[in-house]
Formats: structure tokens, sequence, C-alpha cells
């Protein structure tokens, strides 16, 4: 039986590895095996943040409609009870853009929310 020479498929594993390495400080870049090493360790960071990420916006979407909402007088919970009640059927997301973006327009989602609540 022949001997497989595996010198092509190797290179081809490290160079891959290195190119994902781009950028990286130190041995990082170009030890194989600490760079194998690093970007392993940077895709599970990377898996880790994408679902923190999700976490930080819907935060952050929270503080600009309390902000906004907190003007008109309600807080953030008497709010949001008052868009359930009031069947406005917006996410968070498209709401803190309308409190940023266009005051008018949320303004009058204040408006019907405060309504729909009980007196």
């Amino acid at each position: 039986m022949p001997r497989i020479k595996r010198g092509v498929t190797t290179r081809q594993k490290h160079k891959r590895l290195l190119d994902q390495a781009k950028g990286y400080r130190g041995r990082r870049k170009n030890t194989i095996r600490i760079a194998r090493q690093a970007v392993e360790k940077a895709g599970q960071y990377a898996y880790r943040d994408r679902k923190i990420k999700k976490r930080n916006f819907r935060a952050l979407w929270i503080q600009r409609i309390n902000a906004a909402v907190r003007a008109e007088g309600l807080t953030y919970s008497q709010f949001m009870h008052g868009v359930k009640l009031a069947g406005i059927e917006l996410d968070r997301k498209v709401m803190a853009d309308l409190a940023m973006n266009e005051g008018a327009a949320f303004t009058a989602i204040i408006k019907q929310a405060k309504d729909a609540l009980p007196a």
C-alpha cells in the first residue's frame, strides 16, 4: 500500500486557521497550536455574546421607552400595562425607535395607553 503524504491538506488546514487568527497579537497570530486555542476561544466568546447582545439591546430599548414615558408622567410598567390593555401590538424595538425619532407619534401612543388604564 502506498504511503499517503499529508502535507497539502495539513498546510490548507493551518492556513485556514491562521487566516481566522489574523489581527491577533503575539504568537496567537502565527503559531499553529496557540492560534488554534485563540480561535476556539474567540468562537466561544462570539457564541456567548450573540445571546448577550440581544439582552443588551432589549435593556436599551426599555431605557429609551422609560425615559420618554416618564416625561409624560407615567412609569414604564404602567405604560406597558396600558399598551396591553389598549391592544397596541408594537414591540419594544419599534416603540424605542418611535420615542427617539418620532416624538409626536409616540406621544399619541402614550395618550392611548393612558386612556386604556383604569382610573
